[in-house]
């Protein structure tokens, strides 16, 4: 039951989070579409920031179970208020493409159950082979299809456009590396320093706190200045924030070692979150916002699912839970291999083109779509 609740959870999750993006760009005009973003990049880092000290009280003053309830006031809020206060926005396309939905849906949930499911069955087991190589195929086919499709549920054009495909990469690989790198530290805190939940999230806070100071100037900075010079940077202070946590992380490491890199890949964070949104979105035309958005979402979370089970992975063969020594044996690796994978990232965004020759990509894309 619980499985089934989640579910129906994140397909909620699913359809509010990229249309944020598409009816707030809406409401703005193009010139201070970044400013916007970085607020809403501030609020997202608010919420990345209080998430696991309230979740973290709750679990330990209440009970796991409230972890749940606290949300349904929230939902009961804010959905007649989504109702009454928000203006409609359309996409190009007036038909649904179920059949690239139902595609796309079973390669990336092969794919997820494969790598989830990984460690306990082991790499070489017939399920975990089959479910893999059939979500590959699944995918293949969905381009495929997507080519030949009158309304393509994601148009294959859009990663002709290295401003798309390089922003789409680099959010690859930033999830890829934060998330992995804060599921093992997380756990480091309570079950090596023997920290309860809500100690372990105030620790973590110099880190997931940063965004909501620097999001806001950073999206501001990006009506101005080449949104991939803000990624690129953030992603390298992101990168040497968990390769300097990897490198001093011990079972007895005094706190203040940690507060430099949390601040460092905090930072990183809030410089990545609200250039990333406006160079996604200022890839396509106004018409296709919304499809550039969702496609941008799935790719983030497929790379978040990817961080926590390869780090995960690479934890299990070097470490374990054991001891305080064998269990930063296997995390000191864990969050180095994400840290190179965040520079990767890096990469991929410094090779993003100039401004002026992504608004000439834009252009032709709007031509092609026309």
């Amino acid at each position: 039951m619980l499985i089934v609740a989640r579910a129906v959870q994140g397909a909620g999750a699913a359809m509010v989070t990229p249309l944020t993006l598409t009816i707030l760009s809406a409401a703005v005009p193009a010139n201070r579409r970044g400013v916007a973003l970085g607020a809403w990049g501030g609020i997202g880092g608010l919420a990345v920031a209080v998430g696991p000290i309230v979740g973290g009280a709750i679990v330990q003053g209440i009970s796991w179970h409230w972890i749940f309830w606290v949300n349904v006031p929230i939902g009961l809020l804010l959905a007649p208020l989504a109702r009454i206060r928000l203006s409609e926005t359309r996409g190009a396309d007036s038909h649904l493409d179920l059949g690239g939905l139902v595609i796309a849906s079973g390669g990336l949930f092969a794919i997820v159950w494969g790598l989830v499911r990984a460690n306990q069955q082991g790499w070489t087991s017939p399920e975990i082979l089959g479910t893999l190589a059939g979500g590959v195929a699944l995918v293949v086919v969905f381009v495929l299809y997507e080519l030949r499709s009158r309304a393509p549920m994601l148009p294959i054009r859009y990663f002709d456009n290295r401003t798309f495909s390089g922003a789409n990469l680099a959010s690859l690989f930033m999830f890829f590396g934060m998330f992995g790198s804060v599921f093992l530290l997380a756990q480091f805190f309570q079950t090596v320093q023997g920290l309860s939940p809500l100690n372990a999230g105030l620790r973590i806070l110099p880190w997931t706190a940063m965004p909501i100071l620097v999001a806001p100037t950073a999206g501001a900075l990006s009506d101005r200045i080449n949104g991939r010079t803000l990624m690129a940077i953030g992603l390298a202070l992101q990168a040497t924030g968990l390769i300097w946590i990897g490198l001093v992380v011990t079972p007895t490491v005094p706190y203040s070692a940690f507060i430099v890199p949390f601040i460092l890949s905090g930072v990183g964070m809030g410089m990545f979150f609200a250039p990333v949104a406006n160079v996604v979105l200022s890839s396509v035309s106004a018409r296709e916002e919304g499809k550039a958005s969702g496609a941008n979402n799935a790719i983030r979370e497929l790379g978040g699912v990817l961080g926590v089970t390869v780090l995960a992975s690479i934890f299990a063969h070097w470490g374990g839970y054991t001891s305080g020594s064998t269990f930063v044996a296997g995390l000191a690796p864990a969050v180095i291999v994400g840290g190179v994978v965040v520079a990767a990232g890096a990469v991929a965004a410094a090779w993003i083109p100039a401004r002026k020759r992504a608004e000439t990509a834009t252009r032709i894309g709007e031509a092609a779509a026309a």
